[in-house]
């Protein structure tokens, strides 16, 4: 009898023993989940910097590092001309027309609105990078340019004109502001302070008002698959390789800038 009453008592010491440490290993568990709670991510910070919630007291961008006379994308700025079968040179006229804004590319590739709070703070960024030698585009307004251009389409060729913008390529990352403390915090950062994978690309202008960058004529031998996929694409955009870039069946000649309007 007396070995069962000191069973007994051991079985309900464990109890309470368990019993007292169960909240203690709860409280352990819920504070590292609590800490992370409520934290801006990098992504949060983008998006609502890009969104100009009202959830935030300021969205920054801070330049790190700057590379000018960075080229934007190649693009077809002209209609194809057809001189295909053709044994002789044709001289065509071309009209050539292109347009540049000031672009808030993130750091997943997507361009942030201009009309928030970031791009203010982007605009004032672009006076660091205005000089006598190159101006650029601070603001989100379009300039544009159009012309007439001739140019000669090879024989057996197709020919158009191609355009490549030069950009003041600002790259930094987004410091925001919250109104009501995250955590303890109020200021966070995309991708993280001192990264550079936020860029804008602010367009240079020439001094007479219009883009400055690179522009030439491409001649491309027909019957090729370069040829064709312009061809029958039935005139829309699409990718090209850059000036010099497109290999034998591909014929550039850089022209020089008119004073366009």
């Amino acid at each position: 009898m007396t070995r069962t009453g000191r069973s007994g008592t051991h079985r309900s010491k464990k109890k309470r023993i368990l019993l007292a440490l169960a909240p203690v290993v709860a409280l352990a568990v819920a504070v590292p989940l609590m800490s992370n709670a409520g934290a801006a991510t990098p992504d949060e910070v983008s998006a609502d910097c890009n969104a100009n919630s009202d959830k935030l007291e300021n969205c920054e961008f801070v330049d790190v590092q700057n590379k000018r006379d960075s080229f934007g994308p190649n693009e077809r700025v002209s209609s194809v001309t057809d001189n295909c079968g053709i044994t002789s040179a044709a001289t065509k006229t071309f009209g050539v027309s292109s347009s540049v804004t000031r672009i808030i590319q993130l750091e997943d590739g997507t361009s942030a609105e201009s009309n928030t709070i970031l791009g203010n703070s982007v605009a004032s960024v672009g006076f660091k990078y205005n000089s006598v030698d190159f101006n650029i585009t601070r603001d989100d307004k379009t300039t544009s340019f159009s012309f007439d251009m001739s140019g000669t389409v090879n024989p057996d060729h197709i020919g158009f004109f191609m355009w490549s913008s030069k950009r003041t390529d600002v790259s930094g990352f987004l410091k925001a502001t919250y109104k009501e403390a995250q955590d303890g915090q109020k200021v966070f950062f995309s991708p993280s302070e001192g990264g550079t994978t936020v860029h804008v690309f602010y367009p240079q202008i020439l001094d007479s008002g219009t883009p400055d960058g690179r522009l030439w004529l491409r001649n491309v031998k027909c019957g090729t698959p370069q040829a064709d996929g312009i061809i029958n694409s039935d005139g829309s955009s699409r990718a090209e390789p850059g000036f010099g870039e497109g290999g034998e069946n591909i014929t550039d000649v850089e022209v020089a800038l008119p004073n366009a309007s």
